[in-house]
């Protein structure tokens, strides 16, 4: 695990008093907390509710289809341009500004539910809207987090804030749909209710969390060029990124398998929620183990290991038609995922210089959501023509040809390299500042 950069840390996180606060006593990690988790909770609600609203009321699973896309959208158009504005701005300021945005957003379909005027163009930017809101809300959220906690706690509030992301998963869809059967216009009730609970949590937070000091701006094409230079010449982070990437085309492959499973076999729809429950929990438990694993394993520990256990335990999912056992293998592969995304999650903001938080993090998050549209497309051609059963062994073996390039990869000497480059970079500038400071006196 990487050596915490203290030219990329906050004066703040680099004091190390005796007596740290504790996480549960730290007012400004608990409302930071708290307001991304209502958020996120109001997303995930509203996200499930806007297809659903158009094909109850149209009839249409293509216009359905039509909010869903508008929905991720912004997770491939916005990324790298929000994550430089994001550095520009000061990141609390970014999360009120989102929240009240998203609450807007959901109060006009709510309204026009309501009022019976419901119509695609409306649902569609409202929802794009929302989605681009939510893009910047989660890069500040998330480079804000070292302003608030002291180095020596940030792998356990990220521990908790990767928890946190899959709990609102857990909940937030099955309290959409719910609170759809109840009234067309409440799930979206229920998210507005949520991002100005979200806002409010905010206004408590005193850490500015602000970024590069205001000065003289370039054009927003040569700062987003910049994150993306700075993550291209580390190696290693580069390597992990591809790794990973490689296995969200996979786990986007296999999110239908279940339900494919299901219809083939004449089961409920409603036994994918138990099945997505199961590998939520599963999630939820390997975040919170995240910090652990990173004393005892390491970083390129967990990232080999990870995609060692997804290579055996992606081809089981052949060996089974139980919903239960499908919750369990898919629950032991979200296990092994949060603890994996903690630990990248930590390597990031530990070793990314502060200013460039916002748009190295928006990289690596296209990088991801990019892979999702591709893993999606790929799982729904192979299950029609190969069925669940081989689908699910030839994504095992793809996992398993990741795995040897893990293995086989020198990511050990990449990050001793990269963390050797950081330190003589560190120490020159030290000697510059005192030689300067020679000069000065």
């Amino acid at each position: 695990m990487s050596v915490t950069d203290d030219r990329t840390v906050p004066a703040d996180a680099q004091a190390k008093g005796p007596d740290p606060v504790p996480l549960r006593r730290n007012r400004d990690y608990l409302m930071l907390w708290s307001g991304a988790g209502l958020t996120l909770l109001g997303s995930r609600a509203t996200s499930v509710a806007y297809p659903l609203l158009l094909i109850w009321s149209t009839g249409s699973a293509a216009a359905g289809a039509v909010a869903g896309f508008a929905a991720q959208l912004p997770q491939l158009l916005v990324q790298l341009p929000a994550g430089a504005l994001v550095d520009r701005w000061n990141r609390r300021r970014t999360m009120l500004v989102c929240s009240a945005g998203c609450a807007l957003s959901t109060t006009s379909v709510v309204v026009a539910v309501a009022a019976g005027e419901i119509h695609l163009a409306h649902l569609a930017a409202a929802s794009f809207a929302e989605g681009s809101l939510m893009v910047c809300y989660r890069l500040a959220e998330r480079a804000c987090v070292r302003h608030v906690v002291p180095a020596a706690q940030l792998t356990a509030a990220l521990s908790g804030n990767e928890a946190r992301g899959r709990a609102a998963g857990l909940l937030g869809q099955p309290l959409g749909s719910a609170a759809f059967a109840a009234a067309r216009w409440s799930p979206f009730l229920l998210g507005a209710v949520a991002h100005l609970l979200s806002l409010l949590a905010v206004l408590f937070v005193k850490a500015p969390c602000s970024a590069q000091a205001a000065g003289a701006r370039r054009r927003l094409g040569p700062e987003i060029a910049e994150g993306l230079r700075w993550l291209w010449r580390r190696r290693f982070l580069r390597r992990i990124t591809l790794l990973i990437s490689g296995s969200n085309v996979i786990f986007q492959a296999l999110a239908l398998l279940p339900a494919f499973v299901l219809y083939e076999d004449g089961l409920s729809p409603a036994t994918v929620g138990v099945i997505a429950a199961i590998s939520g929990a599963g999630g939820a438990i390997g975040a919170l183990g995240g910090g652990w694993g990173m004393r005892r394993i390491g970083l390129v520990g967990l990232v080999r290991g990870a995609l060692v256990a997804w290579a055996l335990l992606v081809p089981a999912l052949a060996l089974t038609r139980s919903p239960l056992l499908l919750g369990a293998l898919l629950a032991g592969m979200s296990l092994v995922g949060g603890a994996v995304n903690v630990a990248g999650g930590v390597h990031q903001v530990r070793t990314t210089p502060d200013a460039l938080q916002g748009r190295v993090n928006s990289a690596l998050q296209l990088a991801g959501s990019g892979a999702n549209a591709l893993g999606a497309l790929a799982g729904g051609v192979l299950l029609d023509s190969l069925g669940a059963g081989r689908t699910a062994v030839l994504l095992g073996a793809a996992m398993g040809a990741l795995a040897l390039v893990a293995v086989a990869s020198a990511l050990t000497r990449l990050l001793a390299t990269e963390e050797a480059t950081e330190e003589a970079t560190e120490e020159a500038s030290i000697e510059e500042h005192v030689q300067e400071g020679e000069r000065t006196s």
